[in-house]
């Protein structure tokens, strides 16, 4: 698959990245892990590193399900664009620093509204730390409002197209901030997302909680006042722990829990809404 059938059907992105991503696990698991190289919680255990690939593949389906609907709301909101922007190296890098713009909010939303923590728990739900970890996706981002973050950038007039194409280029360069097997990168870690960086968002020592949301530019944390550098050693996870390799269970059990306390007959509608929109940390 060429570069221009990617980008007019970039819901292949990932998979086309597959086999790189496959390479690197392989990689950190047999010169890193094998050779002693990696603390215990970075190992590769069979039943998470399944669980993983299935809640990727739940994912994967999910958004070629949910995208053709997404995707024409785009093009219907792009009929209403502020400005025709033709797509050139210096416009295809601001729509890329753009949506890693929106990336960040989407991102520090998913941790501070409970509704959109639901999906995204999914992924801090391992107490592991490895490439395959990247994978741990839920199918649920679409019901929590994902695609919500990108209208921004159609109605400023980039084509849909593009957008889904940048958001997945984005999410592709992601993988590789999930390693231990990396330290530290000099002077590439005051401008971009490092796995130093991202282990800290994964962690839940107190001083790491609700850090770190950068998805490619750590720029953003710095600015808006979430940014954390790694000092202590970081123990991953949630602080109320899955406790299950199903991806199914691992999937739906915090939504399991917000059907529970929204069921609550004391609750007023106002306090039911409360539930769903406060912090998880509230509960």
């Amino acid at each position: 698959m060429n570069i221009d059938s990617l980008i007019n059907h970039p819901e292949y992105l990932l998979l086309v990245l597959a086999p790189l991503f496959v390479a690197c696990m392989l990689a950190e698991y047999f010169i890193g892990q094998r050779k002693g190289h990696l603390p215990n919680n970075s190992s590769y255990k069979l039943p998470e590193v399944l669980c993983n690939f299935a809640l990727a593949g739940m994912h994967q389906a999910s958004d070629l399900i949910t995208g053709f609907i997404v995707l024409n709301l785009y093009f219907w909101l792009f009929d209403w664009k502020m400005f025709e922007i033709e797509i050139g190296l210096l416009t295809f890098v601001a729509l890329i620093v753009l949506q890693d713009f929106c990336y960040y909010w989407f991102h520090r939303a998913s941790h501070r509204i409970r509704w959109m923590w639901a999906a995204h728990v999914t992924h801090h739900s391992s107490e592991s730390m490895n490439f395959s970890t990247a994978f741990r996706q839920s199918l649920m981002y679409p019901v929590a409002g994902m695609w919500m973050f990108w209208v921004p950038l159609v109605i400023i007039g980039f084509e849909p197209k593009w957008v889904v194409f940048v958001v997945l280029f984005n999410l592709g360069l992601q993988f590789f901030v999930h390693t231990q097997w990396v330290r530290h990168l000099g002077p590439l870690e005051h401008i971009f997302n490092t796995p130093s960086h991202h282990r800290v968002h994964h962690g839940i020592n107190p001083q790491y909680i609700d850090k770190n949301y950068a998805g490619v530019l750590i720029i953003w944390d710095k600015i808006f006042g979430t940014f954390e550098p790694e000092r202590e050693i970081v123990r991953y996870g949630v602080t109320k722990p899955v406790n299950s390799f199903n991806p199914v269970t691992v999937t739906f059990q915090e939504w399991k829990t917000i059907l529970k306390d929204i069921k609550n007959k004391d609750l007023t509608l106002s306090g039911k809404v409360k539930r769903l929109l406060s912090p998880p940390t509230d509960y």
